[in-house]
């Protein structure tokens, strides 16, 4: 049995803000002050707000700091969607930052699917964002047009397994079953971490079963293409300075096996004006949990 408990530092406060006809669930560190740019985390698929914890712990100095839980992630329901449209997650960005900073500029830091949120808002609403940090938000393979009617097949069959019970999510027998899932796929992850993120990640709905806070819609294949011809005139417009920071481990090999390359991504990259590339050592693709504290001094440095 696992029985370390990550001790926290700082505290978050739990709210709910209503966005978009939702109850958007957002942690919140700090308190808003004059003179302090708010800070943004946003995270990736299938993780939760919570899980900027051990870098929040590492900041060195005080900050006004916003995290939410993506509709159908963690406490945010999506009201019943049986599918997920990027362009919601531009416009629930756009009302949160209505909601918490309004007229006011961030500095945004996203990882994996919300560094990939991030650089979109960046390009499409580049005088809300100040300072723009990138955590492994790779993007995606190109697509082309010829593309549209499989993709298209793809999402109405999987959208028809969805609503037949096909597709769901796993559920495990106790918190620890969780933590060890957890270290599973991130092997650096410790067992005190591990711990306390499963009491975020999932939850004992039902007495003996721990289900994880994401909806199975998540697994339905997008039924949009990957543009990247209209990403990449996004990226041009992106006025913020950016820090992109990458894993030592190639995260994209694993995934993609040679669909979507490393070169690939920084020929990507140039498009973004005031760029700067890190690469922290010793770490995968969950970088905020494997070194939180060079992670933290990385974006303390850069804002």
């Amino acid at each position: 049995m696992i029985r370390q408990m990550y001790p926290i530092q700082r505290i978050s406060h739990s709210e709910f803000a209503p966005i978009r006809g939702l109850n958007y669930h957002v942690r919140r560190w700090g308190h808003p002050a004059a003179g302090k740019t708010p800070l943004v985390l946003l995270h990736g698929w299938m993780d939760v707000a919570a899980s900027f914890q051990f870098v929040v712990d590492a900041l060195a100095g005080q900050h006004f700091i916003i995290a939410p839980d993506w509709r159908g992630f963690g406490l945010t329901r999506s009201g019943g969607a049986d599918a997920f449209w990027f362009p919601d997650y531009l416009a629930d960005l756009d009302a949160l930052l209505d909601h918490y900073a309004p007229g006011q500029g961030v500095d945004l830091v996203g990882h994996s699917m919300g560094g990939n949120v991030a650089m979109i808002y960046a390009g499409v609403r580049p005088e809300r964002v100040r300072r723009l940090v990138n955590l492994e938000g790779f993007g995606m393979p190109a697509t082309r047009p010829e593309h549209a009617p499989g993709r298209y097949a793809q999402w109405m069959d999987e959208v028809r397994r969805l609503r037949g019970g096909a597709l769901h999510l796993k559920t495990y027998d106790s918190r620890e079953a969780v933590a060890r899932r957890l270290m599973k796929t991130n092997a650096r992850l410790g067992a005190d971490k591990a711990h306390w993120l499963a009491g975020h990640w999932a939850a004992e709905l039902t007495p003996g079963q721990w289900s994880i806070l994401g909806e199975a819609a998540h697994k339905v294949t997008s039924a949009q293409l990957y543009r990247v011809d209209e990403v990449l005139a996004i990226f041009r417009n992106i006025k913020a300075p950016t820090l992109m920071v990458e894993a030592e481990d190639d995260s994209m090999a694993h995934w993609w096996k040679g669909k979507f390359t490393h070169a690939e991504h920084r020929e990507r990259m140039n498009s973004v004006a005031n760029l700067e590339i890190v690469q922290v050592p010793d770490c995968g693709h969950m970088l905020h949990h494997d070194q939180p504290q060079a992670v933290a001094a990385l974006i303390e440095g850069f804002l």
